[in-house]
């Protein structure tokens, strides 16, 4: 590849990282973060909020599972990159104990969020969120946040704006790895012991 080439591609990476890091309000940066250690984890918020179906969703529901819980919206362009990938992910991991949820954040609710789930053919659960949510999971004020929650309903990972596919299976995969014990090998509390004092 000549110089030139590499030159174009390299600009025009730096130019598409700039548009896909997240639809935002302010300035933000992406962060695509490793697992962190069971110690560094503290527990993830639960929250009450309706499905497609009118039903209740609880995250603690989700507990023993290994959850990508993904705050997005239907007009955010890196949202829209990553979605398919969510799908594919809880296609082939369902059956390892892996679920996806997402939380809409469209200010319209179902009247723009279920036309999109049709036609994405979204294979798994979507909620309505709101303010309170948001804020419990520190603002969320980038679209997409996407939070990997460990077996015990712990966030081992926070990834802010789009992310890389790898880096969400692999997270994904060495969390599944984990054992189902509360405690972990580091000697990590139980998680019914770790105080909600995030944020």
């Amino acid at each position: 590849m000549s110089a030139l080439r590499v030159s174009v591609a390299i600009a025009t990476a730096i130019l598409l990282g700039c548009f896909l890091e997240g639809c935002s309000s302010g300035p933000t940066t992406v962060k695509a973060a490793s697992v962190k250690e069971d110690k560094e984890r503290h527990a993830a918020p639960d929250f009450a909020l309706k499905d497609a179906d009118g039903k209740t969703v609880h995250l603690s529901d989700y507990k023993g599972k290994v959850v990508l819980l993904d705050f997005w919206a239907t007009w955010c362009g890196p949202c829209r990159i990553e979605i398919p990938w969510f799908i594919d992910m809880q296609r082939k991991m369902k059956d390892k104990g892996f679920e996806v949820l997402g939380v809409s954040m469209d200010d319209n609710g179902w009247e723009d969020v279920k036309p999109f789930l049709a036609e994405q053919k979204v294979n798994y659960r979507v909620v309505i969120g709101d303010d309170t949510t948001a804020q419990a999971y520190g603002g969320v004020e980038s679209l997409p946040t996407t939070f990997l929650i460990d077996k015990q309903g712990k966030i081992a990972a926070i990834h802010l704006g789009l992310a890389n596919r790898k880096e969400f299976e692999d997270g994904v995969n060495e969390l599944l790895q984990e054992s189902n014990s509360p405690l972990s090998v580091s000697g990590g509390a139980p998680a019914g012991d770790v105080a909600a004092k995030q944020h």
